[in-house]
């Protein structure tokens, strides 16, 4: 079973790059961006181009000013999710790596998007936890997770509480390549995404869709 991203395990697909190739608007910093993570060893954990813009898009269609990301990285969807935000526009992003986010900031810079982006270098729990003793619920319209697996049913429970109605959670790896369908005993990554999976589909609280972009990506639209 092979879920792909147009940068790694779809790179050689001809569908894939077909895709990429017909519909993909970056900015030049962006690409600069991408092509700079592409340097990196762990390139492959970077959001896909085309999964970003969708998000992107997703964050334009709802008119989207507040946002938060849960796992930066080296800042590609940051960038691009900011880029999407008006000029007013706030991003909270977090993550626990100076080294990684280090080498986002310059492209944040030449965007011109630098100060909509609020980097909080601890670990996300703590800043959530920050967000909701501050008295901001139910005011970001845009939640990106994407980090450590043990924890995504508690950035999920967070996140809900600070996304307004109507706005979206998109939670990333949620197919995991495909080892959800039959986790591992010892898998503890595997089973953490698979329980939140099945939680999702019975939640009230929220419309889903489970796509089949990049690693998995699960939209939820709070009611």
């Amino acid at each position: 079973m092979n879920i792909f991203k147009s940068h790694s395990g779809g790179k050689d697909n001809p569908l894939m790059q077909y895709v990429v190739n017909n519909s993909l608007r970056e900015h030049p910093a962006l690409k600069k961006l991408r092509l700079r993570t592409m340097e990196h060893s762990l390139n492959f954990i970077m959001v896909a181009s085309e999964q970003s813009q969708l998000m992107a898009n997703l964050a334009r269609l709802i008119k989207a000013k507040k946002a938060i990301e849960i796992g930066v990285y080296t800042g590609y969807n940051a960038l691009s999710i900011a880029l999407a935000l008006p000029d007013d526009g706030r991003m909270v992003a977090c993550d626990v790596s100076e080294e990684f986010t280090n080498m986002g900031k310059p492209f944040w810079k030449e965007a011109g998007v630098e100060h909509k982006i609020d980097l909080r270098l601890q670990p996300a729990l703590k800043t959530l936890d920050d967000l909701l003793a501050a008295g901001e619920a139910e005011t970001y319209d845009f939640i990106f997770i994407d980090a450590d697996k043990v924890n995504y049913d508690n950035y999920y429970e967070k996140s809900l509480q600070l996304l307004r109605k109507g706005g979206i959670i998109a939670i990333d790896n949620v197919l995991w390549s495909g080892k959800v369908v039959n986790p591992a005993e010892d898998d503890l990554d595997t089973k953490c995404i698979d329980k939140l999976n099945k939680k999702l589909h019975k939640d009230v609280r929220i419309n889903i869709s489970m796509l089949t972009v990049g690693d998995g990506l699960t939209l939820a639209f709070k009611i």
